[in-house]
């Protein structure tokens, strides 16, 4: 059998958008649950999720575990 590189590249490109598609989800599910989890622990959640979002963002995401306060605000 014999196979074209054009073959080759069309399917490297498929591989690509499935991984971009998957960091995408990824990326906004983080930044939605860094907004959630600062809105419960009593802090800013737009500036949280605006942090994770627009710094380099696993580092942003890192940046708020570790810095976030360690007891949940109680909510009525």
């Amino acid at each position: 059998m014999e196979y074209s590189f054009s073959s080759f590249f069309t399917g490297l490109g498929l591989i690509g958008i499935l991984i971009s598609i998957v960091l995408l989800v990824f990326v906004v599910w983080s930044v939605i649950w860094s907004y959630n989890d600062a809105r419960r622990r009593g802090k800013s959640p737009w500036l949280v999720a605006l942090m994770v979002l627009f710094m380099v963002w696993p580092i942003g995401l890192i940046v708020w575990l570790l810095l976030r306060p360690q007891n949940k605000e109680q909510q009525v």
